[in-house]
């Protein structure tokens, strides 16, 4: 596992917090644990309420995610780059994600400085952490898929679709697992 791959809960993980969810790893190191990002868990609060001088350059929906269960007061900013943009200190690029340049960006700089070199961000509320051998051994455990991100999966304008987006693209066996039903007692 490496930064900028997604890790992807395969239907046996029935934890309410990780159900049907796409995680994007910001950092994934065997001896300090993993953190990531959930993609496709949207809330219902608008950037625009919690911090309006970024809503300008949130992309749609414009809504704050939860980013994971741990410190969910805490906020993670992910930035799309500029293709050509400068560099500027306050946006550090995620390796790992081909074709693009997508990173975490520090909300105390302004957002107008950052708009020659960030085309969208999204906000996140908390985030989804693992200690060190935890994530490798739920992966082992068949609780997780480790698959390649495309850079569309970060800003996706349907987060709601992501899970079965991701493993649509993939091939057998695991694109079978994108019709798999909420509740497999109801089939």
């Amino acid at each position: 596992m490496r930064a900028g791959q997604l890790v992807v809960a395969t239907p046996s993980l029935v934890d309410p917090n990780f159900e049907r969810t796409v995680v994007l790893l910001l950092q994934a190191d065997s001896d300090d644990g993993a953190l990531g990002l959930v993609l496709n868990r949207p809330t219902g609060t608008g950037v625009g309420e919690v911090l309006p001088d970024w809503s300008v350059l949130t992309a749609e929906p414009g809504v704050v995610f939860t980013g994971g269960p741990v410190q969910p007061n805490a906020a993670i900013c992910l930035g799309h780059g500029r293709p050509g943009g400068p560099a500027v200190a306050a946006f550090s690029v995620l390796e790992g994600v081909p074709g693009t340049s997508i990173g975490t960006i520090d909300l105390d700089s302004p957002p107008a400085e950052l708009s020659p070199a960030v085309s969208e961000v999204r906000l996140f509320a908390g985030y989804a952490g693992w200690s060190a051998g935890q994530l490798e051994a739920e992966v082992e455990e068949g609780a997780w898929w480790v698959l390649d991100a495309l850079p569309a999966d970060a800003f996706t304008t349907e987060p709601e679709g992501l899970w079965q987006a991701v493993l649509k693209r993939q091939g057998a066996p695991i694109a079978f697992a994108a019709s798999y039903p909420a509740d497999p007692t109801l089939n």
